[in-house]
This record gives structure tokens, sequence and C-alpha cells, in this order.
């Protein structure tokens, strides 16, 4: 592939900052997790990364920094609103120790004057970087791996490593054979390799420091049967404002499930967190989804009944072996996510759902309306019976459900916590089921502010986003309200077990979404899938059958559609700008050899810092 960077732009950039009559350009250094700018500061400077790295970060209210994307040495970093003369809209933190050229807006216009193709690379590097963002070309491309127990985890890296390269990417590990290399080494590793993983085993301290100081984003690798350890992890001050470190807990193939997840996110405070089984090629090949951008988050609407759709879905998806890294959903759509992420086959989801919904008839305890249509009793020792007292954390496969929370008038993610308390939350319609109360926070049914939360799964996956979304399917039933069944006519018929007409209203008004807001959500997907489960009404408990159908044809169809494996809807473009000697190497090995000849050079340089120009 054609290199990213223009070579015109880079010798012009080059010329301006160092041209021997620049007297305005002045030179400096961030240290890693410093930040160079933030989102609102005026952009009165241009600034030129001469080594290390750059990161970009967006921050919206409510949500954690995104990453938007990297900046790599011989790169602008403010470029757009300087020309623009408007506050910068994002922030950019240095990823690692970098130094830096700056040059005052009024100097750049004046030198700029004798280099006339400036203003026409710039506007293409600009063009650029919005395409590679929105195609996943800014992701992070270095990952540090750092044990947080006794047991190696070169081995699992390595399985990681090759699981990068057996998607067509290219990938170099580097071990602590490499910490009296130059820091220009390290960049020239970079720039030659599509991915860079630097693993740190628990005893190489001062290399886990450094690799902490090197990397786009950081995983703390533990083990779950194990406490964390007690000494600081490097990882604490670095990366921790861009919530860039992530977690991985290991455990034994014969644990069938994980445990005691709580206590390592108290200690790490991790932006996200993955179970793996130790030797377990599937879950290496996972984590190198996520490292890749290639990881695929499922996420589904609520509907009621209607949901049955999600559960064909899935057995579509599995059928085309599509793998699903991350899952969520709002409401009932929460209910079908939540068999993947508990590790259930498609058989026992199935199984699951039919007991629960299709032959108990859930809302079939029906009361005296005081602050609901019914009193949610039934509701509740499903969900005990279904998930007893496993811990959202502890799931094998990244989960959210949302809910609304009444008190403070926003949306909940719930990604901790009891399982069966965050479902009953995410299903509590009002008025057609009691509200719930957890930490003093009244919570009723996600998709009262949120019922195809894909913008929530966009946050957590840089990957391919699947929704399944049938919000839209046609309402309540016009011959429910002006032929209502009369009482007795329920009870003959047993439909009184559905709950009267009302509920219908109820759940309907409960799960209506704006256009603004529905059209925000399915933006955030790259495959979006809405199945037309027509004739279902929303309390059709018994319409299991033909809900799954819809589901399982919708999605069937739209794959149909596709041109390429959903796996590669995102996949980023090659950032290699060249190949230098020494490091083409797609492993370790050549790390080691070169360590073992004496290749590496000096140790890496720390330059002084000075302020950039006011």
């Amino acid at each position: 592939m054609a290199p990213m960077r223009s070579d015109r732009l880079e010798h012009a950039l080059h010329r301006i900052f160092g041209g021997s009559g620049n007297t305005h350009a002045s030179w400096f250094a961030l240290t890693g997790g410093e930040p160079l700018f933030n989102a609102g500061d005026p952009s009165d400077v241009l600034y030129l990364l001469r080594s290390g790295r750059l990161g970009v970060f967006r921050h919206e209210e409510g949500h954690p920094a995104q990453f938007v994307g990297v900046i790599r040495p011989g790169e602008p970093a403010g470029e757009m609103a300087m020309l623009a003369g408007t506050p910068h809209t994002a922030g950019v933190v240095a990823l690692r120790d970098s130094e830096m050229v700056a040059l005052p807006r009024e100097a750049f216009f004046e030198a700029a004057r004798t280099e006339p193709d400036l203003m026409v690379e710039l506007s293409r590097l600009m063009i650029q970087r919005a395409r590679d963002r929105a195609a996943g070309g800014g992701e992070p491309s270095v990952f540090g791996f750092i044990a947080a127990r006794p047991r190696p985890i070169r081995g699992f890296v390595e399985q990681v490593a090759a699981a990068i390269i057996r998607q067509g990417f290219t990938c170099q590990v580097i071990d602590s054979s490499a910490l009296s290399s130059a820091s220009d080494w390290f960049s020239r590793v970079e720039d030659a390799h599509e991915f860079v993983l630097y693993v740190a085993e628990s005893d190489e301290r001062t290399w886990g420091a450094l690799c902490a100081r090197q990397v786009d984003r950081l995983f703390i690798v533990g083990n779950t049967l194990l406490a964390p350890p007690l000494y600081p992890l490097p990882h604490k001050g670095v990366l921790d404002s861009q919530q860039r470190t992530d977690l991985i807990l290991m455990r034994d193939p014969r644990m069938i499930r994980p445990a005691n997840t709580a206590i390592w996110l108290d200690t790490v405070q991790p932006g996200r967190w993955f179970h793996a089984v130790e030797g377990d090629t599937g879950d290496a090949a996972r984590i190198a989804r996520v490292v890749t951008g290639t990881a695929v988050g499922v996420v589904f609407s609520g509907g009621g009944a209607r949901a049955y759709a999600h559960v064909g879905a899935l057995k579509a998806l599995a059928e085309a072996k599509v793998p699903i890294d991350f899952v969520g959903g709002s409401s009932m759509g929460a209910v079908v996510a939540a068999g993947p992420a508990m590790g259930w086959s498609h058989e026992e989801l199935e199984a699951r759902i039919c007991k629960a919904f299709v032959d108990s008839d859930p809302l079939s305890d029906i009361t005296f309306p005081l602050v609901a249509m019914t009193r949610a009793h039934k509701v509740a020792e499903l969900l005990k019976e279904a998930y007893g007292e496993v811990d959202l954390a502890d799931l094998v496969r990244p989960f959210f459900a949302v809910s609304t929370n009444l008190t403070s008038g926003q949306i909940l993610v719930h990604r901790r916590g009891l399982m069966r308390q965050a479902m009953r939350a995410t299903i509590a319609i009002p008025g057609v089921m009691p509200p719930v109360v957890i930490d003093g926070q009244v919570l009723v049914d996600g998709a009262v502010l949120k019922n195809f939360p894909a913008d929530v799964m966009r946050q957590m996956n840089s990957g391919p986003v699947v929704g399944c979304d049938v919000s839209r399917t046609r309402g309540v039933d016009p011959a429910l309200i002006q032929q209502p069944q009369s009482i007795w006519s329920m009870i003959v018929t047993g439909s009184w077990k559905r709950g009267p007409p009302i509920v219908s209203i109820l759940m309907r008004a409960a799960t209506l979404t704006s256009d603004s807001e529905l059209e925000q959500s399915r933006a955030a997907t790259d495959v979006l899938i809405q199945p037309t489960p027509e004739g279902i009404d929303i309390r059709d408990w018994k319409a299991f059958k033909p809900g799954v159908a819809v589901g399982y044809q919708a999605t069937r169809d739209v794959l149909a559609t596709l041109d390429k494996p959903i796996t590669d809807l995102r996949r980023r473009q090659s950032v290699i700008i060249a190949a230098p000697p020494e490091t083409v190497g797609e492993t370790a090995a050549g790390s080691r050899r070169r360590a073992a000849a004496g290749k590496p050079p000096k140790a890496p340089r720390r330059a002084s810092k000075r302020k950039p120009p006011a």
C-alpha cells in the first residue's frame, strides 16, 4: 500500500520549521501522558512532531475519552484549527516522551509564502486523516502487555502476535532485550510494522515502566485466582486520564467461568477488561482482533416479544462464522445479548428464553396498579434462576446492559454488579413493572432513553459494530384499542396472562425513540439489521418461532449483501513508512538476535523540557 505520509509535505514542513532564516520556531519536549493542548484551547501555534508519538482524543460528556487518531514523527499537529483560526476541537496528548517544534501562526503564514504547495499538501493530509479515522486508520498500533502475575506472559503475547500475522498484518514483539536501545530505534521499528507489541514480565519493573511510556494502549495481564500485586503498576498516572489501560485476566482451562474480577477492577481501574483461558488460541485470536480493530461488537434493541428476532440474528451470525467479541443491548435486547456473554450455546440460549418467556408468561402476576401493572415477582425469580449470583464483570465476553436512571435523567450502562439486578432494571418498563432501586438510584427500562444503544457499543469497540434493531416495527394493533377483548373473553382464552391491552400501550410508549436519537444510534453501526416481525404484538410471548425466523432471515439477507467479511469492514490502511534495516522480522526473534550481537545502540535519550512559545 502507498504510504500515508506525503514526502512533499514533510520536506516543506521541515524547511519551514528548520529553515536557516526562521528564528520563530522553538523546540521543546513532552513527557509521556502530558497534553500538548486541550479541546477549547486557542490555536495560535502549529506543531511538528520530531520524535515520539501523539494521540488525538475527543471528550464527550458522559463518555470516556475517545481515541481519535495517532500523529507520528514528521507530521503536524493542530493544523486544522490553526488554519481555520478556531479553538481546538480535540485534545492532543503525548503517548510517550516526544520532541516537538512549535511555530506561531503568523510566522507559519509568512514562511508558507515560500512554499506554494504547502497548503495543498496540508489539505490532503487533513482529508486523509478524516478518511483514516472513519475507517479505523487512526487507531492505536503500539500496545504493551505487562504482567501482573508471577507466571510469564510471553507465550500468550506470542500467540496474539501470531494471530495478528494470520490476519495479514505485520507484527513485531519487543521484549526487555531492547532496554538499551535509543529512542529513535523504537520509532524505526514502529514505522516498519503495522503493529508492535511490547511485553514486560512481572520482575522487569524498569522495562515495564518504559513500556508504559512507549505505547498507545496498555494491557495489564493478571490471573483471575490471584490477588493484584501490592506494588504500583506502571500505568498509574501515565495512561489513566485517557483510560488507555485494559485488563486481561487469564484462567486455567479447568475453570469454566471467570471469578474475582471485581478486586482487579478496583485495583487497575481499566477502561475495558477481557477474560482468556491459558493456551486457548481462540481467546488469543480474540485479543488480536481487539488490537487490530477487527473485533466485532453486536448490539440489540429493545422491543418486547419482537426482540425474539435477535435470537434468529445470533443463529445466522454463528452460521456465517462471525465472531462476537463484545455484546450488549437494551431491554429485551440485553436479555438476548446476555446469552453469548454468559458463554451459552445457541441451543442453551433458545431453551432458556423459551423457559423464561414462552412457557412461564412472565407478566402474568398482574396486581392492582399502585406502582405498576405487575408485581414482577415472577420475573425476578426467573432472572435469579437464569443468572444466580453472577457478576457482570465475570462474564466470558465484554457485555453491557442499558437502563434509564430516573433519578439523574440519564442512561446507566451496567458493566459491573449482580447480573440479575441489571437485567431486572433494563426490562423494567414503566407502568408494567415496578422500577428497580440500585445504590439509591431509581432505574427503569433502558429503552425509555436508549432503545438501540449502538453508540454505547461504539465507545467500547473500535472495530465493526453489528446492530439488530426492531424499534421501528409497526406499533400497537389498532384493533386492540378499537375492539378490546372483554374481561371474560380474556379469562376464557387465557390472554389475560399477557396483560390487558394497556400493557401493549405502555410497552410501546416506553420504547419509542426520536428520529434523531435513532439515526445517531444507527449511524454507529457498520452492519444494520432491521427485522420486521409484523403481526407479532410487543407482548406476544408465545410468538417465539416466527420471531426467531424473521430475525434469522433478515440477518442472512444483510450478510449476503456484504462484499467482505464483517471483521474487515473497518480494516485499517497500512501505516508502514519504510522498513529499516535489522527490524523487518515479524516476531521478537530478530530483536533477541540483535541484542545478543550487541547491535542495539546506547540508552534512550531524554530531552530537557522547554515551553512552547506563548
